[in-house]
């Protein structure tokens, strides 16, 4: 049975990467760094998983010269850049993608735990959830977030971790992601993945989904279906993932039965 949903967090739970990008911005600002991410330079340094990992990135690449000193400064870069993405999602009142918080509501009525697998650092998650969420409201039972997975995703580290906190076996959840090596990393740790599209991960390849959306949807407002299962009315929701999932589950077991009988 369907027991847990998985949702990475970037992307997939909000449109959060612009925030990023801006508040990098921010803190090469404060530090006096005469550098500015764009938005086409972000989308070529999403290409690196992990924002601790993507400023290292740009320092080995294009600033070779002064890679000794940046490393050093990198830290607190990073730090500078947290407290910025902090302060836009509060100021911006980011809100959730289409159908995200209704999903999550109705699976918490039903008693399906909820998961975050995300490469963001852990008070990125926080500050998104305290300005979509009433106070005091703890709508994941299990944030598996930046660090605490040795490996960033493609790995399914990330993902692993956040089915062994669930105590949920792969086969018993859906996993959401939005880009090519979220949907790798998940699949990497057995799960299922259903995609949806956003704003800097527009041109991935969504290969290994069994549903690609444009979002969630929600009802008056569908989503546009990109490839795989379609959902009635342009909508994904609680009852028709559980559909799906029994029906992979009637099939498996069909499969295993015609391979007993040979």
């Amino acid at each position: 049975m369907l027991r847990a949903l998985i949702f990475d967090v970037d992307g997939t739970l909000a449109e959060t990467e612009d925030l990023h990008r801006q508040a990098f911005n921010r803190a090469f600002g404060e530090l006096g760094l005469a550098w500015h991410w764009d938005a086409a330079l972000y989308a070529e340094l999403l290409t690196v998983m992990g924002g601790k990992e993507r400023l290292a990135h740009y320092i080995a690449t294009r600033r070779p010269a002064e890679l000794a000193a940046l490393q050093a400064l990198a830290p607190e870069i990073h730090a500078r850049k947290t407290v910025a993405y902090g302060d836009l999602v509060v100021e911006s009142r980011l809100p959730l993608r289409p159908g995200v918080a209704r999903l999550v509501a109705e699976a918490r009525a039903a008693g399906i735990r909820l998961g975050v697998a995300t490469t963001t650092s852990r008070p990125n998650v926080d500050r998104l959830l305290s300005v979509n969420f009433p106070p005091g409201a703890t709508p994941f039972d299990v944030i598996a977030a930046g660090d605490a997975a040795e490996r960033k995703k493609p790995a399914p580290d990330i993902f692993l971790l956040a089915l062994a906190g669930l105590d949920v076996a792969a086969t018993e959840a859906v996993a959401f992601e939005d880009s090519a090596a979220g949907i790798a990393s998940a699949r990497a740790a057995g799960l299922p993945v259903l995609a949806t599209r956003s704003r800097y991960t527009d041109s991935h390849r969504l290969d290994g989904a069994f549903s690609a959306v444009s979002d969630l949807g929600e009802p008056g407002h569908p989503h546009r279906h990109l490839a795989g299962v379609e959902w009635p009315g342009g909508v994904v929701d609680l009852a028709g993932l559980i559909r799906w999932h029994e029906a992979l589950r009637d099939q498996s077991a069909a499969l295993q039965a015609m391979g007993t009988s040979r």
